[in-house]
């Protein structure tokens, strides 16, 4: 007979293992089936493991730089790459001791194999055929395995992989995805970066940091295309500054391997193409969602460009069905995952007031160097809706922490409806923006206005000034610049 839940979760992703926890707090009996290593993709392979590589990068930088700050290093500063490398992957396998761990504490049984949607409210788990691209930790003791099992309530929390170009479809050695740009057994002389998405400039500038002669070639009209024109010229310059070369509005048309190297055709914007030679490359253009091979089609679930289609509670078309993160659409981030699995399974449990997503109001991250964050409408997308804004700018260069720091190449951008002074967008690039921009996040949240914010304290000194100055400049009462 088959064993029977509250709810199921398959996926045990930022997503998925959040969904469960927060199942089993309210009273749900949980399952969660994962086929390949707890806490997915964005511990394992992700957010967590590349920050530790782009720790690693920021304090070679500032070593790099010792004599702008009165110090004297002896010897020459080089990268350790299978240290850093092992640093990475430690970090990697410590987060998904941790789920393993979060889900014994919160009576959460794992399933392990590959699930499969047989028929509303059923699932069919068969042994896994997935091979890692490394272990990242041993299966958890006590977990179940083939089988079936029941559920009221099917959350589908499968995630997405790197979607891949015809004709330069990664192979591992030559052309890279982020699997194995995360841990190169040597650092490249040269790389050729294909996307300037999160993904694509976060491993161009920690390769750049570290040496690597790096091109990035983008087919939009910016780096970075979805953040604000004005920080994404100035991340743009301060790329170049350090020896990045961009091509902006061209494509990667064609790639011959050689032995040891790529050497990629790039059709320019004017039409010229031009050859460049690198030894690895890195294709990060895009994801694309987990949907095959679990049963989507017998249930005859709606998809969308590959997506599965919910709504603001993660429900699909089929009843006791539920898609969260990646897998239901853009975008893909793993604390947009995380809240729509709060949402999800509160609203499974009956809880009062709780509210559906709203997309505009999650912050956007990019870990490069200057760092890049942003939430709510860019001045384009504003300007598009036919909203009447006020929009105020300050950059890191008026700030004296900044200096301080010796990181003042930064900009804050705010947004304001001209007729409610309401906050619908901010956008920041310099340093530790990443940490900086949850204050903008709260504030919108809470529908401040901008006389609010003028008449929050910021404390000094502190980088955290240029928001309020931001704010200021958006209404001609800028005091420092």
């Amino acid at each position: 007979m088959a064993q029977s839940y509250d709810v199921i979760v398959i996926g045990s992703g930022p997503g998925g293992y959040i969904a469960a926890i927060r199942a089993s707090q309210l009273g749900l009996k949980v399952a969660v089936v994962e086929r390949e290593h707890l806490a997915g993709i964005c511990s394992n392979w992700g957010c967590i493991p590349t920050k530790a590589l782009l720790r690693s990068a920021d304090v070679m930088h500032t070593a790099s730089h010792a004599k702008d700050y009165g110090l004297t290093l002896e010897g020459t500063i080089k990268p350790d790459v299978k240290a850093i490398v092992d640093r990475s992957r430690g970090i990697a396998h410590r987060m998904n001791n941790g789920v393993g761990f979060l889900f014994k504490k919160n009576k959460v049984d794992i399933i392990w194999g590959e699930a499969k949607l047989s028929k509303p409210g059923e699932v069919v788990v068969s042994k896994t055929t997935k091979k890692p691209v490394e272990p990242i930790g041993p299966i958890p003791k006590n977990t179940l395995g083939e089988g079936t099992y029941t559920a009221k309530h099917i959350i589908i929390a499968t995630g997405a992989r790197p979607r891949a170009l015809p004709g330069i479809e990664p192979d591992g050695k030559l052309i890279w995805t982020y699997f194995e740009a995360m841990k190169p057994e040597e650092m490249p002389k040269s790389l050729l970066v294909m996307g300037s998405g999160a993904i694509g400039i976060e491993f161009a500038s920690f390769y750049r940091t570290m040496g690597v002669e790096v091109t990035v070639v983008e087919i939009m009209s910016q780096v970075m295309p979805v953040e604000d024109a004005d920080i994404s010229a100035l991340a743009k310059k301060q790329f170049e500054r350090q020896g990045m070369k961009i091509l902006l509005e061209a494509k990667v048309a064609k790639v011959v391997k050689g032995a040891n190297s790529v050497t990629a055709t790039i059709e320019l914007k004017d039409g010229k193409t031009q050859e460049i030679t690198a030894d690895r490359m890195i294709s990060a253009v895009g994801v694309q969602a987990n949907v095959e091979g679990i049963g989507l089609e017998t249930l005859g679930v709606k998809t969308d460009r590959g997506f599965i289609v919910i709504d603001g509670y993660g429900k699909t078309n089929v009843p006791g069905l539920y898609a969260i993160g990646d897998v239901a659409g853009p975008p893909l981030l793993a604390h947009k995952a995380e809240h729509e699995a709060v949402i999800c399974v509160e609203k499974i449990a009956g809880l009062p007031n709780v509210h559906p997503m709203d997309k505009l109001k999650i912050p956007g991250c990019t870990y490069c160097h200057p760092q890049v964050a942003s939430v709510g409408l860019t001045e384009a997308k504003a300007k598009e809706q036919g909203r009447d804004i006020r929009v105020g700018r300050f950059p890191f260069v008026a700030n004296g922490k900044a200096i301080a720091l010796g990181e003042d190449q930064g900009l804050v951008k705010t947004i304001f409806d001209k007729k409610t002074g309401e906050l619908i967008g901010a956008h920041m690039v310099g340093a530790e923006v990443t940490e900086l921009i949850q204050g903008f996040v709260v504030a919108m949240n809470l529908e401040t206005t901008e006389e609010e914010l003028m008449h929050t304290i910021f404390p000094h000194p502190t980088i955290s000034e240029t928001m309020k100055e931001s704010v200021l400049d958006a209404y001609g009462r800028a005091l420092n610049a």
